[in-house]
């Protein structure tokens, strides 16, 4: 279903954002984050989302209500949520007991790239932080080597490191 809302309530919504952007651009520079928690024994991760339902829309910092989720957001949700079935399974096949596995991903947007404020800014992310907390009696080598083997095996972290070809078709046109 299409939002309620045509281009020119759009722009009037997005103006004062924009017009912010324009005088301060730190403004536009947003740090969105993801967390899960780790069920190695269902190799699952459960991913702490800052909204509840699927309904997704504009960030707050683009106009957007904030009651529904940013794909921002959901990106990095899909990053923990890889991540973290992954580590299950890599620490289930190496024979690591982790008793804690909180991970959290931190992206960082200019929102002035994606509204058309500068076109020198960058549209996505500028950077993402992934950060494992683990607790285990594993030695460390042990631990950072699990670490090393989800990031070489997730693949959601993988398609984020070296994106693929990305195509865009138009369906349905009737043309």
């Amino acid at each position: 279903m299409l939002p309620d809302m045509d281009g020119d309530e759009l722009r009037k919504l997005q103006a004062p954002l924009k017009e912010r952007y324009k005088t301060e651009p730190s403004a536009a520079r947003i740090t969105l984050h993801a967390r899960g928690e780790v069920d190695a024994a269902k190799l699952a991760c459960n991913v702490v989302s800052r909204r509840t339902g699927s309904m997704a829309g504009l960030h707050p910092a683009t106009g957007g209500s904030g009651a529904e989720l940013c794909s921002g957001d959901i990106l990095l949700e899909a990053l923990v949520a890889c991540a973290g079935v992954t580590l299950a399974a890599v620490s289930t096949s190496m024979g690591i007991s982790l008793s804690k596995a909180v991970l959290s991903a931190d992206g960082v947007l200019d929102f002035r790239g994606t509204l058309g404020v500068d076109r020198a800014a960058p549209v996505g992310f500028e950077s993402i932080r992934m950060t494992f907390e683990l607790a285990s009696d594993a030695p460390e080598d042990k631990l950072k080597k699990l670490v090393e083997l989800t990031e070489r095996y997730c693949v959601v972290f993988q398609t984020l490191a070296k994106p693929p070809k990305l195509e865009v078709h138009l369906a349905g046109s009737g043309h």
